[in-house]
């Protein structure tokens, strides 16, 4: 259980941390996730939710003020609670699905929160507010349940709003409105508003645990609302499930998730199901480096959405309806280009099952006619699949199928002629797409192919001579040439498919390791954002895993300076940890994006790094742990040993035997064993 309590001293708000586990227990992961890690300001715009692994419903809080996914820890008012939202994502977010709000008659919201009431756990949350109403909720899957203890008797009014969004809403229906069959469906506008999501919802309201059979009064044409007099110590409860099918379906998913099972029981449940997933990795201690990693384990396990019901149908991106084969699931809820380098990877080594319908799932945007950004029909909230391509390639290779690649293949290359390819950025982009695309022709024994699209990936070459072979330091401009974000110091180490060429041709070995120390020694490193964050494991790469390790241990464990904006450079820099076990949980500027920044983390702690996703191998690095395991899932356990306490590169030993050069292939990991790095 996480618990916050926020003190002013001189107008500055501390946290007080959770008390350690007691000496001689042995740490439970699930205990030592912080669910308020990342979630005021913008640093990491995450939030408490009540939810569980890869959950549709992200039951939470929504404050005044608040951030991106509509809360922030500072905040002390509160606007309701809804049901959906993006994880940690830019723009200005995505979701708040059907807001729920209960208050007293004539006291209206939004309502002071108790912040020293305010806890939460994987699954949970609860706070009290309003001048005694307690708020407990519980979620798991595509259905959540809010409970509502009244301390006093009155008239309580109760508005179940399904046009609160995030984004622009584009509808919002009812088909029934009485209180124990709530049913409807909405749209809105995906994050950044480039496409729209579709949903349905079913609800219903009981009065300490009898199902409500009130007909709600509509407000303003869609808001509902429900006034029921209470005596003191009564219970509201507010159960709902989501399905991107149709309001029955919605309905079914409310019965079949949530039955008649209480919310301890619900939470009971989430708290299962979330051991199940973290305890794939144990690491020693419940230390605050013990409680980062499983709070960011915690985060990589949230995206993307199981969107299937309990029958199996669901939608895919072009809004025809389907039913998944029994003991498969489909999965949405995109944001490839921010967690296609670390966040996939990660999910491929510890799930390969989940993996194989996440795969299949990627694999079915192609049949969909799959877009950029989005779609009009999505399915759920989603941001942008770019890279899709590389993800199934390197999920492929890590023996992870769970789609007919030869049937993909023609529609990768068919939507390699749409990418853009104006910017720099952009070509090194497409590039990698297309490479991918060539690898997958060349394993599927189409030479012909192969040949003729590595030939057009690697035409980018002339382009990086031109505008990245000679960038001077003093040209520190974020967006110059038209770059989507950052600059071109940091893209100018992006093509990661390319590195031979990069590291030994282009530049030679030498020069590439000089000029990659001038990178972070004059500060022009940033890691607030995805474009550079495999810079730090390069020196590896090219030979040198000593300054990889330190570089990595700095930003694990230590303040640096960060002096970029997703908008520009600072005059100043931000200077503060990059990850750290507090609200203010990520650097300024800096959001999760999906889990692609948790997974970073988490890998670096490993000590391994997929540098190049694609090629299933793994950078090694001295772990953060003098020992840890990882037990994928239906796979046998792999150890990792750091020798030295300190962090210092040496050799490393797979089983005994000497790994000769910087990686180890991810199909050793799969057969179990023992990795050990340093002196």
């Amino acid at each position: 259980m996480m618990k916050h309590i926020g003190i002013s001293i001189a107008g500055i708000g501390l946290t007080c941390l959770p008390v350690a586990v007691a000496a001689g227990e042995e740490a439970v992961p699930v205990d030592l996730v912080d669910p308020f890690v990342g979630t005021s300001g913008d640093h990491g715009q995450l939030t408490p939710a009540a939810t569980g692994p890869f959950g549709m419903v992200q039951l939470s809080p929504d404050t005044v003020p608040a951030q991106h996914a509509g809360y922030d820890y500072r905040a002390d008012r509160l606007r309701g609670f809804s049901h959906t939202r993006a994880v940690g994502v830019g723009c200005g977010g995505g979701g708040g699905d059907l807001l729920v709000t209960v208050g007293y008659a004539g006291e209206n919201g939004p309502w002071p929160m108790d912040k020293g009431s305010e806890k939460a756990g994987p699954g949970w949350y609860s706070v009290r507010y309003g001048g005694g109403i307690q708020a407990d909720l519980a979620a798991i899957g595509a259905a959540g349940v809010s409970r509502f203890t009244l301390s006093r008797a009155g008239s309580v009014h109760i508005v179940l709003d399904p046009r609160h969004s995030y984004t622009k809403r584009h509808s919002a229906e009812w088909s029934s409105t009485g209180a124990n069959d709530l049913r409807g469906s909405m749209s809105a506008g995906t994050v950044c508003d480039e496409g729209i999501y579709h949903l349905s919802f079913a609800s219903m309201l009981s009065l300490n645990g009898k199902v409500l059979k009130a007909k709600g009064t509509m407000l303003d044409g869609d808001r509902l609302a429900f006034d029921i007099p209470v005596s003191a110590g009564d219970r509201i409860e507010v159960r709902t499930g989501l399905s991107v099918v149709d309001p029955r379906s919605a309905r079914r998913v409310l019965k079949r998730s949530l039955g008649s099972h209480s919310l301890e029981t619900i939470r009971q449940n989430a708290r299962a199901a979330w051991s199940r997933e973290l305890e794939r990795i144990r690491v020693p201690g419940s230390d605050e480096r013990a409680r980062l990693f499983y709070t960011h384990l915690f985060r990589v396990l949230q995206t993307p959405a199981r969107i299937d019901d309990a029958d199996g149908q669901y939608r895919r991106s072009d809004g025809s309806l389907h039913r998944v084969t029994r003991g498969h699931h489909r999965y949405s809820g995109w944001a490839i280009w921010d967690n296609y380098r670390t966040q996939l990877p990660l999910l491929g080594l510890l799930d390969p099952e989940r993996s194989a319908d996440v795969a299949a799932s990627l694999a079915e945007l192609y049949l969909a006619g799959k877009a950029q950004w989005a779609t009009k029909n999505e399915p759920f909230i989603t941001v942008r699949t770019e890279h899709a391509g590389v993800a199934l390639l390197d999920f492929r290779r890590k023996g992870i199928d769970g789609f007919d690649a030869a049937a993909i293949l023609p529609l990768m290359v068919k939507e390699l002629d749409a990418l853009p390819q104006k910017a720099p950025d952009q070509q090194i982009e497409t590039a990698y797409d297309i490479w991918a695309a060539a690898e997958l022709a060349s394993d599927l024994g189409d030479t012909e192919l192969a040949d003729r699209l590595h030939k057009c990936a690697l035409q980018y070459r002339s382009m990086w001579r031109n505008v990245f072979e000679n960038v001077s330091p003093d040209f520190d401009v974020v967006k110059a040439r038209g770059l989507y974000q950052g600059t071109l110091w940091q893209y100018r180490w992006a093509p990661v498919f390319d590195l031979p060429w990069l590291v030994d041709e282009e530049m030679g070995r030498e020069r590439f390791n000089r000029e990659l120390g001038r990178f972070f020694d004059q500060g022009l490193f940033n890691m607030t954002n995805q474009p550079d964050i495999q810079a730090p494991f390069l020196f590896a790469g090219a030979g040198q895993p000593g300054r990889t390790a330190a570089l990595v241990g700095e930003i694990l464990d230590r303040p640096i300076d960060h002096w970029y904006t997703n908008a520009g450079k600072r005059p100043i820099p931000w200077h503060g940890r990059s990850f750290e076990l507090a609200p203010e949980g990520y650097a300024d500027g800096m959001d999760d994006d999906a889990g692609g920044m948790a997974a970073w983390y988490v890998w670096a702690s490993l000590g391994l790094y997929p540098l190049t996703p694609g090629k299933p191998e793994y950078i090694v690095i001295p772990p953060a742990f003098e020992r840890l395991s990882i037990r994928p899932n239906g796979g046998p356990e792999i150890r990792i040993i750091r020798r030295n306490s300190s962090s210092e590169s040496g050799s490393v030993l797979w089983n005994g035997e000497v790994v000769n050069g910087p990686s180890v292939a991810h199909r050793s990991l799969q057969s179990g064993g023992e990795l050990q790095i340093g002196r």
